[in-house]
């Protein structure tokens, strides 16, 4: 089943740092699951000036609580970066 993920930054003067302090272990991590397939797709959501801001995935698992502990295990999550997400199934139309 695909899932569609929103993850929201810290809005707070430091968010821009942690994201960066960390984003190489984040990249290295969804590089992994985008080789096993469960990672369809991801990226930056950006502000207006093209800032990081989010996230956004699409992501195959079983379940939706199966996506959580994945975001929850992940180092943006960890690491303070996003303090938000959202988990919503997802059809794929094309």
């Amino acid at each position: 089943m695909l899932f569609l993920v929103i993850a929201k930054d810290g809005t707070d003067p430091d968010a821009p740092a942690r994201r960066a302090s960390v984003r190489e272990a984040h990249l290295e991590g969804a590089r992994a699951l985008a080789a096993n397939g469960t990672m369809q797709m991801g990226g930056a959501l950006l502000d207006e000036a093209g800032g990081m801001i989010g996230s956004a995935l699409i992501v195959e698992a079983e379940d939706a609580e199966a996506v959580r502990a994945l975001l929850e295990a992940d180092i943006y999550h960890r690491g303070g970066v996003w303090r938000s997400y959202e988990v919503h199934p997802f059809k794929r139309a094309i």
